[in-house]
């Protein structure tokens, strides 16, 4: 029993930041259509600047807010640069975009940063909680991540669901030449969305670097499983990326305690084809009919 306690909170853990990461995804596929497989590695240059801030001897809000002051910057510089010029072309121009953006942030990661994996300090402390006489593997730095997911998820719900600039996004997502007639700078929309997309991504980084290396490559593994969550919860949905994150870290954490942390990876794949199969859009995503 205390095992399978241990797993599920694990679970709830690396689930958030999986959830975190699948809520970035789905905000860029909401506002512009696009999957933004560079998503990880915009990312990691924002958690090696809060890293930087913290090898200088800043604090670790120092550093969060930096992250998060980065990926605001990035995500505008982003759409506006890259994403904009090919918006008209074929969908695949632009998720070729994002692979090349990937494959330079790497790059340039190696070259300003080096290739040499850097220990990130978390926020609380990692000891886990003692419970009955024993110490469960739940620290409180641990929820710290799963409380911040959760706000992060409320705040999304929120802006998107009862301001109007939320209704703006939905309307540029799903009906653009509708939004400018009435009135909406859709261009404006479509920023907004990649500058939230990569605040989430930037909070995600910061969460996760502590139980991992920072390097350049050290959150493509993230980005496949943040991928994973997204689809299972639905491309469309951010309180399903919130759900599909959850539900595959748990599942993973099992995978891993139970079969072994081998087949990790083929666990996710199992998953995904399993809930694709009953629900082709995802536990929470729309059909084709759509309403804003």
């Amino acid at each position: 029993m205390g095992r399978f306690l241990d797993l599920t909170l694990a679970g709830l853990t690396s689930g958030a930041v999986y959830a975190a990461v699948a809520l970035a995804l789905v905000l860029i596929w909401r506002s512009t259509r696009i999957v933004n497989f560079a998503q990880g590695g915009m990312l990691m240059i924002t958690t090696f600047l809060g890293y930087t801030v913290v090898s200088n001897g800043g604090s670790y809000w120092l550093a969060l807010a930096v992250a998060i002051a980065a990926g605001l910057v990035l995500g505008v510089v982003v759409e506006r640069v890259l994403i904009r010029p090919v918006a008209k072309r074929p969908p695949l121009d632009a998720v070729v975009v994002t692979f090349g953006l990937l494959v330079g942030l790497q790059g340039i990661a190696g070259m300003v940063f080096g290739g040499t994996p850097q220990s990130y300090p978390p926020a609380f402390s990692i000891a886990g909680f003692q419970a009955g006489g024993r110490q469960i593997l739940f620290s409180p730095n641990d929820l710290w991540i799963v409380l911040v997911v959760l706000a992060v998820m409320v705040v999304l719900a929120v802006v998107f669901r009862r301001t109007s600039a939320g209704l703006r996004m939905r309307a540029t997502a799903f009906a653009p030449e509708v939004a400018r007639l009435l009135g909406v700078r859709v261009g404006r929309m479509l920023t907004v969305g990649w500058a939230l997309a990569a605040v989430v991504g930037a909070i995600a980084g910061v969460l996760i670097a502590p139980s991992t290396f920072v390097s350049p490559t050290a959150f493509d593994a993230v980005l496949v499983f943040g991928f994973t969550a997204a689809v299972i919860g639905g491309l469309d949905s951010p309180p399903g990326a919130v759900v599909g994150g959850l539900a595959l870290g748990l599942v993973l954490s099992f995978v891993s305690g139970y079969l072994g942390p081998d087949i990790v990876t083929l666990g996710a794949l199992v998953v995904l084809i399993v809930v694709l199969m009953v629900r082709p859009h995802g536990l929470f995503g729309a059909g084709a009919r759509r309403r804003v």
